[in-house]
């Protein structure tokens, strides 16, 4: 596991998680916030309109209301992303993370705008009468190359390909296998339920829900989004004001370190400005998906006469997902003062190295040892050889650092009971074949940081369960408007026919993934929202032309049909 997590690692950084990526992302929605001069901001109460149906006409074709589309969408993105994401990037960057991460969703607004336009614009009608659309069709239909003899070569048909495969393998990387991770761990941690047994219910209901289609889906998350997000507004509030004196510096800190770094806190090493930007443009995406083309292909089952008014809805999807739910998710993590502190947990074998000699977070020496071997600048001295390990407890001159942190009260276990013997470790990495169970205090992220923070609230102990409650509700149903997703690209590959063997793949990884290494999780999902992401932004920045005209036209088309209303400036 550690290998093939590392393996991960090399392919995510170079993709994802490089800096390249992150300007195509930020770059591509700076130049269309400019180049349709902030249509986040101008359409934005009109966009609201939209989606209340004030301006549908009778007759128009699709599957879904816009509110539909909306929640199917929302329900997509509104996630462990949310919860764990932000936890993940503060985890990783310190607060000024959460400032890139709103950023991405300001600009990730005009994103979804024309990636939604694009795609409803070029929908199908397939074979059993349902839509079927995103960037895979618009790819298919606008991006083959065209020589001078006149000839037509079909590059978009297989670029459309690569999306839809990559759409494929992100439906489990982005909307499967994290999800349901993060409840299983989450219920775990909460109320004892193995995570097997989560997994398997889940799966059952899963199964109920994605065999109806969109309809059904639709109907699903048109309730559940609502219910979900009131219940963790109340849950985060309630966090929020119970450390209210700390509010005030937890904005200043999300703000002042924007440019200069987080200095070291507590557990915490400390992170860079570009550390920060990084993970929180990487989270910011993983939380709304703006750019990566996933909701347009929830947004392409809407009923619609024309593309943009579809593609108006989409601008509300970041503003909701990012801006107003991962902030609150923030607020709590940095009122609550937990995203700094070491708290007792079980260790992942692959968050974990055992280093020779012994570190301390209290020596500023030692700490910019470990903050240098984070950032890669220099190497630590990894243990070689058998660790002695007497009642629980490791005799020999080892740092266990755990989750970018120097681990404390470490304590070893096997089937429950103190354990004594040797364990072998090669290059720092413990051999996991006996079975031991690493226990200790060193830092958290993803939901079980979500989950400590909540209890720092009026609610006290109860305030987990809100997040358990709402990570099931969340997450859940990311899961089942991923599994459309998926549904889409597999009928663009393989026809409708091939749906059903898809679905029952989905299901069965979606049971096994209650079980994995998180960790590896994490970094599969970076890989295939890269994969998805690139080609997309490219399709959008091609037609930059076609995508002006069509906006144009529907302000003139529109001002004819409603005189009486005032168009946005």
């Amino acid at each position: 596991m550690q290998e093939l997590n590392e393996f991960l690692q090399i392919i995510d950084s170079n993709i994802g998680g490089s800096e390249w990526f992150v300007f195509l992302l930020l770059g591509t929605g700076f130049f269309f916030t400019l180049y349709l001069k902030f249509p986040q901001i101008r359409y934005f109460r009109h966009a609201i309109k939209v989606v209340q149906g004030k301006f549908d006409k009778a007759g128009d074709q699709g599957d879904t209301s816009h509110f539909q589309a909306l929640t199917t969408a929302l329900s997509g993105t509104v996630g462990t992303g949310n919860i764990a994401g932000v936890a993940f990037a503060i985890h990783l960057g310190g607060p000024a993370a959460l400032f890139w991460m709103l950023v991405t969703a300001m600009l990730g607004m005009t994103t979804k705008f024309i990636e939604v336009t694009l795609s409803h614009k070029y929908r199908d009608v397939t074979e059993d009468g349902t839509m079927a659309g995103g960037p895979m069709y618009f790819m298919k239909k606008r991006l083959n190359i065209k020589l001078s003899s006149g000839k037509v070569i079909n590059t978009g048909k297989w670029l459309g390909a690569f999306f839809a495969v990559a759409t494929v393998l992100s439906s489990f990387g982005t909307g499967n296998l994290p999800q349901v991770n993060s409840i299983a761990n989450a219920v775990f941690s909460t109320f004892g339920i193995g995570k097997m047994v989560t997994g398997g219910i889940l799966a059952v209901i899963l199964g109920f829900v994605i065999i109806g289609g969109i309809k059904r889906i639709a109907k699903v998350t048109e309730k559940l989004v609502p219910a979900m997000a009131i219940i963790y507004f109340i849950g985060a509030l309630a966090v929020i004001f119970y450390n209210f004196e700390n509010i005030l510096p937890s904005i200043s800190s999300i703000i002042g370190d924007v440019f200069s770094g987080t200095a070291a806190a507590g557990g915490f090493l400390g992170a860079t400005f570009a550390f920060a930007f990084n993970r929180g443009v990487n989270r910011g995406l993983f939380s709304n998906e703006a750019g990566q083309g996933s909701a347009p292909i929830a947004h392409a089952a809407a009923r619609a006469h024309e593309p943009v008014s579809e593609g108006l809805v989409a601008i509300l999807e970041p503003f909701i997902d990012t801006i107003l739910i991962c902030s609150l998710t923030g607020l709590v993590l940095l009122s609550s003062g937990v995203w700094k502190d070491k708290l007792e947990n079980e260790f992942q074998y692959a968050e974990m190295k055992v280093l020779t000699g012994l570190y301390s977070d209290q020596s500023v020496e030692d700490k910019e040892k470990l903050w240098d071997y984070l950032i890669g600048d220099n190497e630590v001295a990894f243990f070689d050889g058998n660790l002695n390990v007497v009642n629980g407890q490791i005799t020999d001159a080892v740092t266990i650092f755990h989750s970018r942190s120097v681990a404390e009260s470490v304590k070893l276990t096997k089937d429950a009971v103190p354990y004594t013997g040797s364990l072998h470790v090669a290059t720092g990495d413990v051999d996991q074949t006996k079975g031991i169970t690493f226990t200790g205090k060193s830092l958290l992220h993803s939901a079980p940081l979500t989950t400590v923070a909540f209890t720092k609230s009026y609610f006290g102990e109860g305030g987990k369960y809100i997040v358990a409650i709402g990570l099931l509700l969340f997450a859940f149903s990311t899961v089942i408007s991923w599994s459309y997703y998926g549904d889409r690209a597999t009928t663009y590959l393989f026809g409708t026919k091939a749906v059903i063997y898809y679905r029952i793949v989905y299901i069965v990884g979606f049971f096994l993934a209650a079980f994995t290494d998180t960790t590896i999780i994490w970094t599969l999902s970076g890989i295939t929202i890269a994969f998805m992401t690139i080609p997309n932004l490219i399709g959008l920045l091609i037609l930059r032309k076609e995508i002006k005209s069509t906006i144009k036209d529907y302000w003139i088309d529109f001002k004819a049909e409603h005189p009486e209303v005032k168009i946005p400036e």
